[in-house]
């Protein structure tokens, strides 16, 4: 893809998206307590798992997967961004309807957004340096990784927090919003992507076979990644399904805001991280209504 296909985009409407990712994030948290925490020190294998399929494993393959394949710069590294980032907020919604452990997914969900702030960056800057397809690139795009970090505390850590603050002081408040923020974010982001897309109907169209099957390719590639270590981990089947979903559902939310902050020429890594904020999204709700339909052995429904 050549460097000058660019993306139109409102730079006011980065406010909104950092809104809507903020509130994604405080939505899932209202009902975290510091026992979720705790889980991943006392029962670790589920998330631990999960958490080094998300942070080692996917950025890694991804970078290889690039590098092989000699994926234009741009596209590579908008796959290399997506790989660096953590779990979707969605992943809960999609691990709640496939029956898998809820527990295991939102416990995941926190630990790898507090994570974010360090091993997003840092992951972007390595593994789109050690590419060196995207080597040359990422040096013209000039990476800060200390202002990225900066921006991922900002809209995933803070309110994280604050939404952890509100839920226990608050308990029946946050039983009563927690699903109707989730379902809120979900439709003002899909609205969002909508608009966007819409504003650019006509590069995606020109666009969509260089980038159609190489979201859904990382896509199969990282819930291939979560769903293998949770079977070599020997995890019960509801830690499986959550374990997928965490490491399937990237959060591309966050992708765009670094995008749209830092690098809003960088047109092809923006068409990669928005057709992922639509794909994870169709293969998550398709995987989760199949888990829905299978049954599994009783004693594996206990969680590891």
């Amino acid at each position: 893809m050549s460097p000058s296909a660019t993306v139109h985009f409102d730079p006011a409407s980065l406010v909104m998206l950092n809104g809507i990712l903020a509130l994604m994030m405080f939505g899932v948290s209202l009902n975290l307590r510091p026992a979720d925490f705790k889980r991943v020190l006392t029962i670790p294998r589920a998330p631990v798992a999960g958490l080094i399929a998300q942070f080692l494993l996917l950025p890694a393959a991804t970078c290889l997967f690039t590098w092989a394949l000699e994926i234009d710069p741009q596209l590579a590294l908008g796959m290399i961004l997506v790989a660096s980032c953590p779990g979707g907020s969605f992943s809960n919604i999609m691990t709640w309807l496939g029956k898998g452990s809820v527990a295991v997914s939102v416990s995941m969900t926190a630990v790898s957004s507090l994570a974010a702030t360090v091993m997003t960056p840092l992951n972007f800057a390595f593994y789109g340096w050690l590419n060196p397809h995207t080597r040359d690139y990422l040096q013209e795009i000039s990476l800060q990784p200390e202002s990225i970090l900066i921006l991922v505390l900002l809209v995933l850590a803070l309110p994280l927090v604050l939404g952890m603050l509100v839920g226990g002081r608050f308990p029946a408040l946050a039983e009563r919003s927690e699903k109707p923020l989730r379902m809120m974010s979900l439709v003002i982001f899909l609205a969002f992507v909508a608009i966007a897309f819409f504003n650019n109907v006509d590069l995606f169209v020109e666009k969509f076979h260089t980038f159609f099957w190489l979201v859904v390719s990382q896509n199969l590639l990282a819930l291939g990644l979560g769903y293998g270590i949770a079977r070599m981990t020997r995890l019960s089947v509801p830690d499986q399904r959550a374990v997928t979903m965490e490491v399937g559902i990237q959060n591309s939310g966050l992708g765009l805001v670094i995008l749209f902050t830092f690098f809003p020429n960088a047109g092809g890594m923006m068409l990669i991280t928005a057709f992922w904020g639509v794909w994870h999204l169709v293969s998550g709700l398709t995987l989760s209504q199949i888990w829905a339909h299978r049954s599994f052995p009783e004693p594996l429904q206990q969680e590891t």
